[in-house]
């Protein structure tokens, strides 16, 4: 097999602001992994500044992944998609976001392989995942807070990004624009103790459905006394990066989120959903800002979870590609073989 890449950059509609930072531009890379009969799969690397990995950090681990991709020599069943996924994590164990691309690159063509959708190789069925939610990034501009939720009006649930001096604003803003809907909130790790468990009953008096990674995410005595009191189920993002993680969050939180670019593939989001529902923990498949290429790949997993986060494309002006939508919040995946991705 043969392995390639192209880089793109792709912008969402309205700067993309959550606690840590705020962002107009996301630089993306593009796996293609081609079979010696010629067919094609696809994958996109997500980099997130938060664990150390950038459009360079890919591109830099794509040599030695591709030395694993040779080694692998040919994709003929999920097994050896498992083998090679745990490969790749073993070579390069801090290049997530790469890695969860050669891992979507290979489902997508074992699937073409098979003449068979990603969903229908893991036995799922589609009707099964839940709505997804559409995320209101950070502003203290009531007009413009308004106007996205204006927005958003064909999304069920709202993402409500927090970890700002005027959170209850923004709270009251949101319900005030969207009183029936339900909300979800998310501090990506930006508050300590006392003011997560005073937000956890504010929220839940707003009628709130969860909250997200309320403390920083080494914090697990903080998150045992959030979950201790909080009204509202409490879900590590940040926390949670791979099925490792899940042990010692048992009793801490009442959920994670999964994303492939903290995880690094496919088969390591399936093994944390297996971990988490043997613990009595709810999974969130969750995503960064990301192409319907990467999004689709996700979605494919979705109904294994509880809630779904899989909006990233959504929020896009210039998706450069096709394939999973969210239709009024909900997710219609492809019915093509492999991810069913095409370029627009």
């Amino acid at each position: 097999m043969k392995l390639l890449h192209d880089r793109y950059t792709i912008h969402p509609t309205v700067p993309f602001a959550i606690a840590r930072s705020s962002t107009t531009a996301y630089d993306r890379v593009r796996i293609r992994l081609v079979d010696d009969a010629g067919v094609e799969g696809w994958g996109e690397a997500a980099p997130n500044a938060f664990y150390g990995e950038s459009a360079e950090t890919v591109v830099a681990a794509l040599p030695q992944l591709e030395r694993v991709v040779l080694r692998c020599r040919s994709v003929g069943s999920l097994r050896d998609i498992d083998v090679l996924e745990e490969w790749l994590r073993t070579d390069a164990p801090g290049a997530a976001s790469a890695r969860a691309a050669v891992s979507a690159a290979a489902h997508d063509l074992l699937g073409k392989k098979l003449g068979e959708p990603v969903w229908k190789l893991f036995a799922l069925e589609p009707m099964r995942a839940p709505p997804s939610s559409f995320t209101i990034a950070i502003s203290t501009n009531e007009r413009e807070l308004l106007k996205r939720v204006e927005d958003a009006l064909r999304y069920p649930i709202l993402k409500v990004k927090l970890g700002t001096d005027r959170d209850e604003w923004i709270v009251r803003t949101v319900r005030r624009g969207a009183p029936t809907k339900i909300l979800r909130a998310d501090a990506n790790a930006a508050w300590d103790v006392p003011k997560a468990v005073a937000m956890a009953k504010f929220l839940a008096e707003q009628g709130f459905e969860l909250i997200e990674q309320p403390v920083a995410w080494d914090n697990l005595d903080g998150l045992r006394e959030i979950y201790r009191q909080s009204p509202i189920p409490v879900i590590a993002d940040e926390s949670c990066l791979t099925a490792s993680d899940i042990p010692r969050l048992d009793g801490a939180v009442h959920g994670i989120n999964i994303k492939l670019s903290k995880c690094g593939g496919l088969a390591e989001a399936r093994r944390m959903n297996h971990e988490a529902a043997r613990r009595g923990m709810s999974v969130m498949l969750g995503c960064m800002i990301e192409s319907s290429l990467g999004i689709t790949a996700a979605a494919h997993l979705a109904p294994l979870a509880n809630y779904a986060d899989l909006d990233g494309a959504a929020l896009l002006k210039d998706d450069p590609f096709i394939g999973a939508s969210i239709e009024d919040g909900f997710i219609k995946l492809p019915a093509e073989p492999g991810l069913g991705v095409k370029v627009r």
